[in-house]
């Protein structure tokens, strides 16, 4: 049987109507997500960019966490006009300079970026320059650790870092916490800590 042009162009409406899309993506089982303790002996932090209205006003956080989940670093920052890409690199580059500091030797580092995370593992070339160098500079820091692991987690798992990230848009000049965590990130550590999982709808 011929499939004419006419059939096709129907086929694609079907598949391209939004209410099945709809219905699809409904019916799809939601995704768990949780946060991991990393091991003993080992600093986890949780990363994440934020970028917020036509200006792209830019803003980082993250949270360090040992293997009891208790809060060992925090810090965020508001760092001016920027895309959402290079936000979430320069997360992740400001939390190892923290790391450095600070002597820490195995590390987790999780973010919420699959991409930038898949483009780091995998120490791909990209062709955006200004991401490239950032890129480059983060893979030529980590073999400085003596154990470092670059993971990936949904959003809905990095809720301390997005907070963080979140009151760096707030703050005049870049802000650390040691020891003692700001009251916003109380609560999803908490959940954090007992295991809470928070599913993520497809």
């Amino acid at each position: 049987m011929m499939f004419s042009f006419t059939s096709f162009s129907r086929c694609q409406r079907l598949v391209n109507n939004p209410i099945l899309t709809l219905l699809r993506n409904f019916h799809k089982e939601p995704i768990p997500v949780t946060w991991e303790k990393p091991e003993i002996g080992w600093t986890k932090l949780n990363f994440d960019g934020s970028c917020k209205g036509r200006a792209g006003k830019g803003s980082i956080g993250g949270i360090f966490r040992n293997h009891k989940a208790e809060f060992v670093l925090g810090y965020a920052e508001s760092i001016g006009k920027t895309t959402s890409t290079i936000a979430e690199l320069a997360a992740l580059r400001r939390g190892l300079d923290l790391v450095l500091e600070n002597g820490w030797n195995d590390v987790w580092l999780e973010g919420d970026a699959k991409t930038l995370v898949d483009i780091i593992v995998e120490k791909r070339q990209v062709r955006c320059a200004e991401v490239q160098r950032h890129v480059s500079d983060i893979i030529s820091i980590i073999p400085e650790f003596d154990n470092c692991i670059v993971t990936h987690i949904y959003r809905e798992g990095n809720r301390a870092a997005d907070k963080l990230a979140q009151l760096g848009h707030q703050s005049q000049k870049p802000q650390i916490w040691r020891q003692i965590p700001p009251h916003q990130v109380l609560q999803i550590m908490h959940e954090d800590a007992e295991g809470k999982i928070v599913f993520r709808r497809r």
